[in-house]
């Protein structure tokens, strides 16, 4: 894949940037501001930019508004946001702008390596990546009908609202892939959701429920 990658500490942008590499992706554009980063995709859209929220000058959500404007305008390009903390107002937001191609993790989840990647891949292919703890969080919000779901349909729905596959989940969970799938649909079907279109789109329409 192409990427580019926005990060204003020069230390981790460094090393995301020989991490990536090392697995055959290449970076068009490293740079240390949101700014420069929407140069650069106006100049050529790369496949993925992966970009931290705060960012200079006032370290606030120059990122996050960054991330925002390139789905707007380049709905093509995946966005992988880091943050620092869990900050649920604007993984909220990210869901809001666009169907796919998006991911929000947190920067502890880059130093597990394997699991950076995999999300890198899911955006790259537009489907979504949200790290487990930001997902968590948002069950852990008191809302009905989430509240009706049973144990088990509150495991599957926490997978899947990490992007995982319905193959995944059923190994994560030892059980197969047809029960997987019954729950999902049990899921949407307590939630109110639409079970149509592909994966992934119901995958942020959860999400999506979930922050609302």
């Amino acid at each position: 894949m192409r990427l580019m990658l926005a990060e204003d500490s020069a230390l981790l942008r460094v090393g995301l940037e020989r991490l990536v590499t090392d697995e055959g992706h290449e970076v068009v554009a490293s740079v240390g501001t949101a700014d420069e980063l929407l140069v650069e995709v106006a100049r050529d859209q790369p496949d993925v930019v992966v970009v931290d929220v705060r960012m200079p000058p006032t370290h606030t959500d120059e990122g996050l508004r960054a991330a925002l404007r390139i789905r707007a305008e380049w709905p093509a390009v995946g966005v992988l946001v880091l943050s620092q903390y869990v900050e649920k107002r604007y993984a909220t937001e990210l869901l809001g702008s666009t169907a796919s191609g998006i991911g929000y993790l947190l920067k502890d989840r880059v130093v597990r390596v394997e699991e950076f990647l995999d999300a890198l891949v899911r955006v790259g292919e537009g489907r979504a990546a949200f790290d487990p703890e930001v997902v968590r969080q948002l069950l852990a919000r008191p809302a009905y009908p989430v509240s009706a779901l049973t144990a088990r349909e509150r495991e599957v729905l926490g997978r899947m609202a990490q992007g995982q596959t319905n193959g995944r989940i059923g190994a994560e969970l030892s059980i197969s892939q047809s029960a997987v799938e019954k729950h999902v649909n049990a899921i949407f079907d307590k939630l109110g959701l639409s079970a149509e279109g592909g994966y992934s789109r119901r995958v942020l329409a959860v999400l999506r429920h979930l922050g609302a």
